[in-house]
């Protein structure tokens, strides 16, 4: 069915990362509702939720191994709760990857929400196929990786999938799309695949649909969070920064506006810093759903907040997907102490010297925080190549890393033993030790990774 004299889809992005802030969906939803009612006939708009990162994945499969019914985002209630029955209630249906490791526990706790709030309940769908934890999947993964399998505790294995399932799903009817590891812009590209009819190769579209959703993923990054720079890029009203809303046409172009009445701004500058956010090769952008090309891309501010995105153009998709595989990778052990007043700065690098000999075996990483950290280096080359400055104010950092607990938990010993062992004036201490998660990486070709999705089938109550 060719749907693509639908008027422009709007799509409003309420996080951009596990743990983002959960009031940011109510000035989405009330700017949605908004346009729509003053948008034609035939106006649709959608709200997203991007939750996933490399290793927020692998932390959700092990939550799920501790509770069977856990495994998706933790904050699902407190994003959804407070505007489910609104969108609902308006046609704003929802698309987000925060099923995580468990979609389908995900997609049950908002039949649940649905039932609490009293509405009636929406048509849910579970998109699969990224989950490559099967046996014949993970036998394909082996001979792909060969021997660095060997001995490795798996944690989890999952395909970057594309928007195809996610279209399937809206058109069979679909409220709400649940998804696991699906490509973050592919969660605006199912949406307009399915608003305005496109097939799977018209790539020109699908180009510039996949940059509006990389515009979308970050949340707020657009909006002007993460491009705030006191005194060289200010941005007003920081604190109550707005996220991104896209106008979406039906040749794929899009112009990004923000949440009326929230702080920040969207200026072409946000959207350059944005559109370039992550991208290896500007002319070959790579993704399940297309090979997007912005190296003639152009931007321009078309009002206040608002700004339209040109001139991209789309390849033949790859023909594999990407494949994460994460897998338990021993302890990491942290420890900080603090201290101040005069030659504090020597105490820590004392109090160092004294961890290094103490610790035989394990290799320390020391920052001194306030003095040098960020620009150092796990060797300890430029710690030692920097003379001590002074400084009054230092917090003392030592981190290892050790495949066995017993050996990683002397480090927090140690540095608690500074209290009193010396040298003089440390305080605050804190210590951390916490399961290290390491990654392999491969393609396996599309037909070796089945998707498709179900609709959740609720019992009789």
């Amino acid at each position: 069915m060719n749907r693509i004299d639908h008027p422009a889809l709007l799509i409003g992005c309420a996080a951009g990362f596990s743990g983002d802030r959960t009031d940011a969906a109510g000035p989405v939803v009330d700017t949605l509702i908004a346009r729509l009612a003053q948008g034609p006939a035939g106006q649709r708009a959608f709200l997203i939720f991007e939750t996933l990162a490399e290793r927020t994945l692998a932390l959700a499969q092990l939550r799920r191994r501790a509770d069977p019914e856990a495994g998706y985002e933790p904050l699902l209630d407190a994003m959804l709760r407070p505007v489910l029955a609104r969108c609902l209630a308006h046609g704003i249906r929802i698309v987000s990857n925060f099923g995580a490791a468990h979609p389908r526990a995900a997609a049950r706790h908002i039949a649940r929400l649905a039932r609490e709030l009293g509405i009636a309940p929406p048509r849910i769908a579970v998109v699969q196929g990224d989950d490559l934890s099967a046996p014949a999947q993970l036998a394909l993964l082996r001979r792909e990786f060969g021997d660095r399998m060997d001995g490795i505790r798996l944690v989890s294995a999952n395909a970057y999938i594309g928007a195809e399932p996610i279209a399937a799903a809206l058109d069979a009817g679909a409220q709400v799309v649940v998804c696991g590891r699906v490509a973050d812009p592919s969660l605006a590209v199912g949406p307009a695949m399915s608003h305005f009819g496109w097939r799977s190769d018209e790539w020109d579209k699908l180009g510039r649909a996949t940059m509006a959703g990389h515009l979308l993923e970050c949340g707020a990054q657009v909006c002007g969070g993460y491009f705030a720079d006191p005194g060289y890029k200010d941005v007003p009203g920081l604190a109550q920064v707005g996220f991104p809303i896209a106008e979406i046409d039906a040749d794929g172009r899009c112009v990004i506006g923000k949440a009326g009445g929230t702080g920040g701004l969207v200026t072409e500058a946000t959207v350059k810093e944005q559109l370039l956010y992550e991208v290896h090769d500007p002319a070959g952008y790579l993704t399940p759903d297309v090979v997007a090309d912005i190296a003639e891309a152009e931007v321009e501010a078309v009002g206040p907040d608002r700004v339209a995105l040109r001139g991209v153009r789309g390849h033949a998709r790859p023909s594999h997907y990407k494949v994460n595989v994460c897998h338990e990778g021993g302890w990491l052990a942290e420890g900080e102490i603090s201290y101040a007043g005069p030659r504090a700065e020597a105490r820590a690098r004392l109090a160092a010297d004294v961890l290094r000999q103490r610790l035989d075996g394990l290799a320390l990483r020391v920052d001194l925080i306030g003095a040098l950290s960020i620009l150092g280096d796990d060797a300890g080359h430029a710690l030692a190549a920097t003379a001590d400055s002074g400084l009054r104010d230092i917090r003392l950092r030592v981190a290892a890393t050790h495949a066995e607990r017993a050996q990683a938990e002397r480090l927090g010993r140690e540095v608690m033993a500074l209290y009193t062992c010396g040298p003089a004036g440390g305080g605050g201490v804190r210590t951390t030790l916490t399961p290290r998660l390491n990654t392999l990486s491969c393609l396996l070709p599309r037909e070796a990774v089945p998707v498709g999705f179900e609709m959740l089938e609720e019992p009789a109550q």
